[in-house]
């Protein structure tokens, strides 16, 4: 078996955590490559619902390790919350099957505070963070003003380097957002409360995951967000501030020699969209209303509204293209049964030329959608678990979907449980 990645095709929200929970039971060993506690993945299964932000998906598989890679917003506060939560629940979280990256650096205090002022200071040009401290703390990472999980070793080290920043960070707070600074004994706290606790599962993880690799282990890449909300090839500026693609998992994952060779991109039947940004084919009003109570559409981390809209092609083709993807896999399909008529966005409508391909991020505000309609199967299906099962209009779909995307789908999901699921 390959290793694989678990991926967005669209804006994030996609379901990717019930399908990492899913396909855990292939693989030996799963591992979160980027993006930090700023987004949930849900999980429904025998033990409860869980909405997990930074924990990998595939916490809940007896005998599966699970792993925190260098390329994560490692924030030691939540992580802790997050792990203790679970362990109250009765899922099982140790040094066994969990390893944090010695590489991995650490979301520190202020991240949070810079996130939430500077969102506040650009008022209405905000980009809607979820104000976890992602984009401040990228950008600490890339200026090397931040520190590494592994220094929590080297005490004096990692004291005299927190001192270093310190100096730094305290001047933007106090100069540019009359904030108030830190303190030594604040950064102690945060160590002896925060920090301390995670020293049993750091390690170095790329020898672990060569390892793992040399011994036929499987390993699978958990990817936060989608296409469209990378750093590099998604809706600048308002993208997360990491590489939400697989093909940085095995960098982000600490095994840069790792083959990817199965990318499953994960796309709703319809579109939806937390934070800010170009949305070409959002609806407002009643529609909207009626489709986001259908779906549940809100936020995991934040609670919320997200934003919705009918499937668009435009934007999933070019997600999966962005992310090499092999497969497909095309969640709440049950939740398009209430609509009589299903409308697809199928092109762009950019100053008079209608356009198939994902435009330059500027030009999106132009954009308009061009919609078709499908037939309806109107009735639950939510209860169906065979492909030939499924109302003839609903394999349609489907099927006009893959071939529009120009990628097979294998898994349609129609429900948040593990089971809930038909495979082609």
């Amino acid at each position: 078996m390959a290793n694989c990645a678990i991926v967005g095709a669209n804006w994030g929200d996609e379901g990717k955590g019930r399908m990492v929970d899913l396909l855990t039971e292939e693989y030996d060993v799963v591992v979160r490559f980027q993006g930090g506690g700023n987004a949930g993945h849900t999980v429904i299964n025998e033990k409860g619902k869980f909405a997990l932000h930074l924990l990998p998906s595939g916490i809940f598989h007896k005998g599966v390790v699970n792993v925190l890679g260098n390329g994560v917003a490692l924030d030691p506060q939540n992580l802790l919350a997050e792990m203790r939560e679970l362990t109250a629940r009765g899922v099982a979280v140790s040094p066994e099957n969990l390893k944090i990256s010695d590489r991995a650096p650490l979301l520190l205090p202020w991240h949070r505070d810079l996130d939430e002022l500077e969102e506040k200071r650009l008022a209405d040009r905000k980009f809607g963070s979820t104000k976890q401290g992602i984009a401040p703390f990228y950008s600490d990472k890339y200026q090397k003003k931040t520190v590494l999980a592994g220094e929590l070793f080297y005490p004096e080290v990692l004291r005299a380097h927190l001192r270093g920043i310190l100096e730094w960070k305290n001047l933007i707070l106090s100069k540019v957002y009359g904030a108030t600074p830190y303190t030594e004994e604040m950064l102690e706290r945060w160590i002896a409360e925060a920090a301390e606790p995670l020293k049993p599962y750091i390690c170095d993880v790329g020898a672990y995951l060569a390892a793992a690799q040399a011994e036929g282990r499987q390993i699978l890449f958990e990817a936060q967000l989608g296409t469209l909300r990378d750093l590099d090839y998604g809706i600048h500026p308002f993208t997360t501030s990491s590489n939400t693609l697989a093909a940085y998992a095995p960098i982000g994952a600490g095994f840069p020699g790792a083959k990817v060779e199965r990318v499953v991109a994960v796309a709703k039947a319809y579109s939806s969209c937390v934070g800010e940004g170009p949305f070409v084919c959002e609806l407002f009003g009643e529609e909207a209303e009626k489709l986001r109570e259908a779906g549940a559409e809100y936020g995991a981390k934040t609670g919320r509204p997200r934003r919705v809209g009918p499937l668009d092609l435009v934007a999933t083709r070019y997600g999966v293209a962005m992310q090499a993807a092999t497969e497909v896999a095309l969640t709440k399909l049950d939740v398009l049964g209430y609509l009589e008529r299903i409308p697809v966005c199928t092109h762009y409508l950019i100053r008079g030329e209608k356009r198939s391909d994902f435009p330059f991020p500027a030009a999106l505000a132009e954009a308009k959608p061009c919609l078709e309609y499908f037939e309806g199967w109107r009735c639950d299906i939510s209860g169906v678990r065979r492909w030939e099962d499924l109302p003839a209009a609903a394999r349609a779909y489907v099927e006009y979907v893959e071939k529009a995307i120009d990628c097979p789908i294998p898994y349609v999901s129609v429900g948040p449980e593990r089971e809930s699921i038909i495979l082609r």
